[in-house]
């Protein structure tokens, strides 16, 4: 055991860690999508619109506190300090922050407990009072998250730092299985009424937190990790890290506040039902996110730490052009599947469908390329230590979207959420962009724009292949309703789809396909014995 966990923990490249982290997200995802469907299919829609209500208030305060923020501030002064060879420095900052956030987190979820109903009434105004006393009795459960997600959040961010990824890899894993089993096993146990047996569903929320707090124990071994039970005020370590913080949780904080603000959009003008659409496509819209930027930026972070700390500018700018290329070929691929196939998606989720859900993942596609493309982009900002310019344009895009969703739903009803954060993402990567370009020149070159070009170019054409497979080949039917009758058909589509996608990027000679085809080949070829 001993030496298996030693092995898990062995330090992983840029390619590896992402790699890894793109198939934990794709894994995770997928538990997601299990987990949701096993929810819509065993509570009715008053029920869940509650159940996501409940969740609101906790997340955003663990977003605001830790969830991100750590990533981008930590880290760097963390990994600086250890690879440095000042250890001492580097566990004193890991235990500080272990320390203060969870002294905050605990009595922040205790707060929660207490004033649970007050707190629902800033989530879900419109929910008719039932809803809101399940919902508030499900925050009592949820409150404990913030307090141990601080602090595996802090263990995690440090084997990031130097490079361990595995175990930071199973913790979102293992979170979504304790979901399910609080759906399947906990919740039945309860009762047959949905209002009550939903508790059980939050007491597996709280058991999948508890157990990925002690998965991410496990990637702390080796690592000698001194903990300390106080805070060193006066390490200059954790003062920087400190004076970075606000900041970014600031950011972190206004980025979820719209979806508070969107939250009670669904729950007073709109009818029961509406929050639970809002929140299948939502689901939907952020695991290409997760997939594709999530897991490409946390995993590059350090090396682009490193490079911005570099006299070398021209470096920085490679690299996080390079980044955003890749992001930008595979995020394409992303929104022509998403797009086409927002009906099988939804139905995946939904076994009876939801047309409200399905228009709304179509308004969210243009959203996905921005959010996978603006977690690179803030990370550059980020590794040269300045969380306040992307502050600055988060606030600028929180203003924007309330603007444009009061005004939206009026025009284009429900959709107009999904269209509000569309435009608003744009906005924001377009504004970073242009700030990088002042500050530190151009990213991309005549090359780099052909190459943009010639991606568009083959995402029209894998939009027209899935387009005729949806519409003419094999259109979906009123009789596919379970997994089994959907997962044959989305997966034939799915799989020509990104493989005409890839061969013509090859084709057109996209530089980011090359790596993807030979993976192909390499993946058929070998198994009946050719040999190159």
């Amino acid at each position: 055991m001993k030496n298996l966990i030693e092995r898990a923990n062995t330090k992983l490249s840029v390619g590896w860690a992402a790699s890894l982290l793109s198939v934990s997200f794709l894994m995770s995802a997928l538990l997601g999508l299990l987990r949701d469907r096993l929810l819509f299919a065993n509570f009715p829609d008053a029920v869940t619109d509650a159940y996501f209500t409940a969740f609101r208030i906790p997340d955003f305060m663990f977003v605001l506190l830790v969830s991100g923020a750590l990533s981008v501030t930590f880290i760097p002064v963390f990994a600086q300090r250890h690879g440095s060879g000042q250890k001492e420095s580097a566990w004193q900052i890991g235990s500080s922050m272990i320390n203060l956030l969870a002294i905050a987190t605990f009595f922040l979820s205790l707060l929660m407990l207490i004033f649970a109903p007050t707190l629902i009434n800033l989530s879900g105004a419109g929910l008719d009072p039932e809803a809101k006393e399940t919902a508030a009795s499900l925050m009592r459960i949820i409150a404990v998250n913030p307090f141990l997600f601080s602090i595996s959040s802090i263990l995690s961010s440090m084997q990031q730092a130097v490079g361990r990824f595995f175990f930071n890899s199973l913790a979102p894993i293992i979170y979504n299985v304790g979901i399910i089993f609080g759906i399947l096993v906990l919740a039945p146990a309860l009762g047959t009424d949905g209002e009550s047996n939903i508790l059980g569903v939050a007491l597996g929320v709280a058991l999948g937190s508890i157990i990925q707090l002690l998965v991410q124990l496990l990637g702390m071994f080796g690592l000698g990790f001194h903990y300390q039970p106080r805070i060193h005020w006066k390490n200059k370590g954790f003062r920087k890290v400190l004076s970075l913080f606000p900041p970014r949780s600031f950011d972190q904080g206004i980025d979820y506040f719209i979806t508070i603000f969107e939250n009670n959009l669904t729950t007073l003008f709109f009818a029961v039902g509406a929050t639970t659409s809002y929140q299948a496509a939502l689901t939907l819209r952020n695991v290409p996110i997760t997939i594709i930027g999530v897991a490409i930026s946390t995993a590059a972070f350090p090396l682009l730490s490193k490079r911005a700390d570099s006299p070398r500018t021209d470096l920085f700018r490679k690299d996080l052009s390079e980044l955003l290329r890749v992001v930008l070929w595979l995020g394409i691929g992303a929104v022509v599947v998403t797009f086409f196939m927002r009906g099988y998606l939804v139905r995946m989720l939904k076994a009876d469908g939801d047309a409200a859900a399905a228009s709304l993942l179509g308004w969210f596609t243009l959203s996905i390329l921005m959010r996978a493309l603006f977690q690179v982009v803030s990370r550059a900002f980020y590794a040269k230590h300045d969380t306040k310019t992307p502050l600055m344009v988060s606030v600028a895009a929180l203003g924007m979207n309330i603007v444009l969703a009061l005004a939206l739903i009026r025009i284009i009803g429900l959709n107009g959420i999904a269209a509000a954060q569309s435009v608003v993402a744009l906005f924001e990567v377009a504004a970073l962009l242009a700030i990088i370009r002042t500050r530190y020149g151009h990213l991309f070159g005549q090359r780099d724009l052909v190459q943009m070009v010639k991606m568009l170019v083959a995402g029209v054409v894998a939009g027209m292949v899935n387009y005729w497979f949806v519409r003419i080949a094999l259109p979906l039917q009123a009789n596919d309703i379970g997994f089994f009758s959907l997962a044959p058909k989305f997966a034939l589509i799915v799989s020509v789809t990104l493989l005409a996608y890839a061969v013509v990027s090859y084709l057109l000679k996209i530089t980011e396909a090359k790596p993807v085809i030979r993976s192909i080949i390499r993946f058929v070829y070998r198994p009946v014995g050719f040999r190159k």
